[in-house]
C-alpha cells in the first residue's frame, strides 16, 4: 500500500480525525479531514469528539486541540514544529505586567503558548481580532501580544489605541513594500491579498488583508480572476485546488514557514502506528487556558 493508503486504513482503525492548516505541505493537506485556518481549527477540535485527533501544524495549535477536545488523544507528528513567535511572550513575563498594569484587558492573539493562555484575558484569531478588540469597552486599556504588527494593523484600522507587545511572525515580516510593489509590476490586473501579520507598510500597498481563511473565502467569491497572496505559500494548493479557473501568484522570493513545512506523510503514518508524540497538558493548564479561548468562541463562535 502507499503512505497515504496505509494512513487511510490506520485513520479507520484509530477512529481519528486529521487536521491540517492551510501552510503545510500539499500532501499532508490532501490527506486531512479539515483544512483550515486557526480558528476554523480550533471549531473544528472543539466539536470533532474524535478519540484521536492528529493535528498537522504548529505546536501551539496542536495544544489548542487539546485544550478544546481534553478527551481525545491529540497527535502532534512532529514535535519540532514548533512557533518563534509564540515563544516570544511568555506567562511570567504576562503576569508581572498585570501585576503593575491591573486594569489592562490582555488579549493574546491565539498563536500562543498553552502556558500564556493560561495568563491573558481573551484569545483572538486573525480572522476575529477586530470583533474582539471591538467587544472590550472603549474606557479599558488594553496589551495585545505577542504580534505588534497585527496588533498595530488591528489598531489603524479600528482607531484603538493598544500597548503591543514586541513579538513578531518571522515569515510574515520579512515580506517587504518592494515584494509588493515588484509583484504588481508583473502583475498589474491582480489584487493584492496579504495576511495581517505583514509589516503595516505591506499592508498599506495591499488591495485587502486577510486572515488566511478570509483570504480563501475572498478567492472563491470574489469576480476577481487573479491575485497576488501575501502569505505563507502553501496557502496557493488549496487556493488553486478550489479555484481551477483562477490565477495566483506568489511573491518572490517565496514565502515559506520552515516550521509549518516539517510535518511529512512520513511523520502522520508513524503518528497513528504508535499513537505518538502525544500532546500532554496538566487539568489546570487546560482549564485556565480554555477560559481564554471560550471568551473568544462567545463573541466568534
Amino acid at each position: 500500500m502507499s503512505i497515504e493508503e496505509q494512513i487511510k486504513t490506520l485513520k479507520k482503525e484509530r477512529q481519528a480525525i486529521i487536521l491540517a492548516h492551510n501552510y503545510t505541505m500539499a500532501e499532508v493537506q490532501d490527506i486531512a479531514d479539515f483544512v483550515g485556518d486557526s480558528l476554523e481549527l480550533s471549531r473544528k477540535a472543539a466539536e470533532c469528539h474524535a478519540p484521536v485527533i492528529v493535528f498537522c501544524g504548529v505546536r501551539f495549535m496542536a495544544e489548542t486541540a487539546k485544550i478544546l477536545s481534553p478527551e481525545s488523544i491529540v497527535l502532534h507528528p512532529n514535535p519540532h514544529a514548533g512557533c518563534p513567535m509564540a515563544d516570544m511572550a511568555s506567562a511570567k513575563t504576562i503576569r508581572e505586567y498585570k501585576q503593575t498594569h491591573p486594569d489592562t484587558t490582555v488579549v493574546a492573539y491565539v498563536n500562543t503558548t498553552a502556558e500564556t493562555k493560561t495568563a491573558v484575558d481573551i484569545c483572538c484569531t486573525s480572522g476575529n481580532a477586530e470583533k474582539v478588540i471591538a467587544s472590550i469597552p472603549p474606557e479599558k486599556d488594553i496589551l495585545f501580544l505577542p504580534d505588534r504588527n497585527l496588533g498595530a494593523n488591528l489598531s489603524a484600522k479600528l482607531g484603538r489605541k493598544m500597548d503591543l507587545w514586541a513579538g513578531f511572525c518571522p515569515t510574515h515580516n520579512k515580506i517587504m513594500p518592494e515584494h509588493i510593489q515588484q509583484a504588481k509590476m508583473l502583475h498589474p490586473q491582480a489584487v493584492v491579498m496579504v495576511h495581517p501579520e505583514c509589516l503595516p507598510a505591506v499592508v498599506q500597498l495591499a488591495d485587502i488583508a486577510l486572515s488566511t481563511g478570509g483570504m480563501l473565502k475572498f478567492a472563491k467569491e470574489s469576480d476577481v480572476r487573479e491575485f497576488i497572496v501575501g502569505t505563507e505559500c502553501g496557502i496557493l494548493h488549496r487556493m488553486r485546488k478550489e479555484n481551477p479557473d483562477k490565477v495566483f501568484h506568489s511573491l518572490e522570493p517565496s514565502v515559506l514557514c520552515p516550521n509549518m513545512k516539517k510535518i511529512t506523510l512520513e511523520d502522520v503514518l508513524f503518528s497513528l502506528q504508535d499513537l505518538e508524540p502525544r500532546v500532554e497538558l496538566d487539568e489546570n493548564t487546560i482549564a485556565a487556558a480554555k477560559d481564554s479561548i471560550n471568551k473568544m468562541l462567545e463573541i466568534v463562535p
